[in-house]
């Protein structure tokens, strides 16, 4: 599914699977069918995040968000021209999802069993291997201890969103598509002579701030309304 990320097929491979199933009762206590079917639309969502990255340059995850710096850095512009610039370059990236889904199967077919000792590992093992990891990589890679500072910081920056419930795509989207924002602020307020008004008043730039607005208000809204129909 285009735009949707991982997150969206996911769910609807979940409530899909629940649907469906002859005993849902199951669901959320260890049914294989809320485990495989998410799991398998997860892989999937690849070639839909792709889609629109490739064609329109949006990233929709935080994966994306990282191939659309790295292609920034290399002086790729992605969208509908990019299939005719660079054709070789998309479908490398094309043949890539299908190489990948085979090293998949052959890695995952025979392995499940050692996959599932894995997990027998304590957290704290693992948490501590690659953190050395991180940093041998950080540090081997610059030779410098200010950016083995910046991924400490980063580190709990990303530990304090998780432990909160932040998602952490959005701030990697941000900081990806701020600097064309702000471009493109600046252009439309040159153009209308400084009147904040123009982002309004304007039938598209219209439409999408309303439609932001909404979603920042309608779920408060709900959310107020169910919690007053609770206590009442």
């Amino acid at each position: 599914m285009p735009a949707g990320g991982a997150e969206l097929p996911t769910l609807l491979s979940y409530f899909a699977e629940k649907k469906l199933s002859k005993k849902p009762e199951e669901f959320g206590h260890g049914a294989i069918e809320g485990v495989a079917g998410p799991e398998a639309a997860n892989n999937a969502s690849a070639a839909g995040v792709l889609m629109s990255l490739l064609t329109l340059g949006i990233p929709t995850s935080a994966t994306a968000a990282i191939i659309l710096s790295a292609f920034e850095s290399y002086g790729i512009q992605v969208g509908p021209t990019l299939f005719a610039q660079q054709s070789g370059l998309v479908w490398t990236l094309i043949a890539s999802l299908y190489i990948g889904n085979v090293i998949l199967l052959v890695l995952n077919l025979p392995l499940v069993g050692l996959w599932v000792k894995l997990l027998k590992i304590p957290p704290q093992w693992l948490y501590a291997g690659i953190v050395v990891i991180s940093v041998a990589g950080v540090y081997g890679s610059s030779n410098s201890v200010f950016d083995v500072g910046l991924l400490f910081f980063f580190g709990f920056l990303g530990f304090g969103m998780r432990r909160f419930d932040f998602p952490a795509a959005p701030m990697i989207i941000g900081l990806i598509l701020c600097p064309m924002v702000e471009q493109s602020m600046r252009q439309a307020l040159t153009i209308s002579q400084g009147n904040w008004s123009t982002f309004f008043t304007r039938p598209i730039s219209g439409t999408l701030m309303a439609v932001a607005i909404a979603l920042l208000v309608i779920p408060n809204v709900l959310r107020f309304i169910r919690s007053r129909k609770a206590t009442a």
